[in-house]
């Protein structure tokens, strides 16, 4: 990141009390691999979201005596590597989506031409029934196609919307500094 970048990146402090709470101390990972608390995740996250597209830097601050605790560049890679985990995941979440909606597609498909392959096969009178009939099998036939649709028009993108901003975190430019 140029020096122009780094001062029109908005900073976003994270105080912290303690070291571990930056942490999910379930994880039993090594320091650079751990995955962020929930809180310090959901923090980052939302306060990139309400940036939208500006430039972020995030600003660690700790007490001195926690900053002992592990090297300013194992904080920085762990948080990168946290964000880097979590847009691998909306990306294998993004393809399972799409694999999910072709399936749909074909069985929608399948679906749809049956039904309308079962209005043509109906007899064609003035019978009340028999035009609800076919009418049903026509509504139901297309109905069945939501699915798919839904994936194809509006399923996938919020994920990869997801996974470019987890994607961008995992760049960020991150501050270790004494709390004063």
């Amino acid at each position: 990141m140029s020096d122009t970048d780094k001062h029109e990146a908005v900073a976003v402090e994270l105080r912290l009390d303690r070291l571990a709470r930056l942490y999910n101390t379930l994880d039993p990972s090594p320091f650079r691999d751990k995955e962020l608390d929930a809180a310090a995740d959901d923090y980052i996250v939302g306060s990139a979201e309400d940036l939208g597209g500006k430039p972020m830097r995030l600003v660690v601050l700790l007490s001195e005596p926690e900053m002992r605790l592990a090297s300013k560049s194992d904080i920085v890679d762990s948080i990168r590597n946290h964000f880097s985990w979590r847009a691998d995941a909306e990306l294998r979440r993004l393809h399972s989506e799409l694999r999910r909606g072709r399936r749909s597609l074909l069985i929608g498909m399948v679906f749809l031409i049956s039904c309308l392959v079962a209005r043509e096969l109906v007899e064609t009178s003035s019978s009340p029934l028999e035009r609800i009939l076919r009418e049903s099998l026509l509504i139901v036939g297309w109905v069945a196609m939501w699915g798919p649709l839904e994936v194809f028009l509006y399923g996938w993108w919020p994920i990869a919307v997801r996974r470019r901003l987890f994607a961008r975190l995992s760049h960020i430019e991150v501050e270790v500094r004494p709390l004063t």
